[in-house]
């Protein structure tokens, strides 16, 4: 089965470790691991020495799947921070919370990343978004990360609607400031959530993870992601994504429209 893709580079350090059987045609995990348990323990094991020894980094503590599809089983669970250096699928969700106004115009919730980030510090993000862990529900997750994130409570968050999903591949190189110096390739596919909630809502983080939030119109938001790099790059494909569902971009005032459209799912969409 194959799991991911692996850079020349980061295979050659992968040698000597039991976990591993590196060969010309590629990396496996050791045969004699049986179950989804002893490969996770034992690569775990591995990767931890690998991040001690400098060759991995952006730790997280978080486990993610490795699988090929998002409803199989997973073969093993890895650290989050490896997906891509084992160029692994991995999953996300992304919320666009907005407010309608009486007069039916939209505004969007924007948060800026803390500077203390690993990933993107300082950029402008979802008002709610996180990695999804192998041991929760897209929604259970969209819940979680509401609460964290910006104190939107259950009975609010539990409005959220999903609303499809983005995916995409990106290579991750050692000039790349994006990602917290990891490096290899980024397989990633974000289940995408509307959220309207009460103009009375404020928004209070309560992780530590964001510095500000600003109530802005969609035409803002759009006009950031058209001329600016100021959004956190995986956030300009949901909010493409957005204005595409929402009606702002259309194949009347939007050359090229499919090209756009089909592009925010050029990764595996599985």
């Amino acid at each position: 089965r194959l799991g991911g893709w692996v850079r020349p580079d980061f295979a050659r350090s992968l040698r000597g470790y039991e976990a591993f059987e590196v060969t010309d045609e590629g990396v496996r995990v050791c045969e004699s691991l049986r179950t989804a348990h002893e490969r996770t323990e034992e690569v775990g094991r591995t990767l931890a020495s690998m991040r001690d020894e400098g060759l991995i980094v952006g730790w997280r503590d978080e486990l993610y799947p490795v699988v090929e599809s998002f409803d199989e089983e997973p073969y093993l669970l890895m650290e989050r921070a490896c997906a891509p250096y084992f160029g692994l699928k991995a999953y996300g969700v992304h919320v666009c919370a907005y407010v309608v106004g009486e007069d039916g115009t939209k505004r969007m919730w924007v948060a800026r990343r803390s500077e203390t980030k690993q990933t993107s510090p300082g950029k402008l993000d979802h008002l709610v978004a996180g990695g999804q862990p192998f041991d929760l529900t897209p929604l259970e997750n969209v819940i979680k990360e509401c609460e964290e994130e910006a104190g939107i409570p259950k009975h609010l968050a539990e409005r959220a609607r999903p609303a499809g999903a983005v995916s995409y591949e990106y290579l991750v190189t050692e000039s790349d400031v994006h990602w917290g110096g990891a490096t290899g390739l980024k397989r990633d596919c974000l289940f995408v959530y509307d959220l309207q909630l009460p103009e009375s809502f404020v928004p209070e983080n309560k992780d530590g993870e964001v510095q500000e939030f600003m109530l802005w119109p969609v035409e803002r938001v759009a006009e950031t992601v058209l001329n600016t790099e100021d959004f956190k790059l995986n956030c300009n494909l949901v909010i493409i994504d957005f204005l595409v569902r929402h009606g702002y971009i259309t194949p009347e005032n939007c050359d090229g429209y499919l090209e756009l459209v089909s592009g925010l799912r050029s990764g595996d969409l599985r």
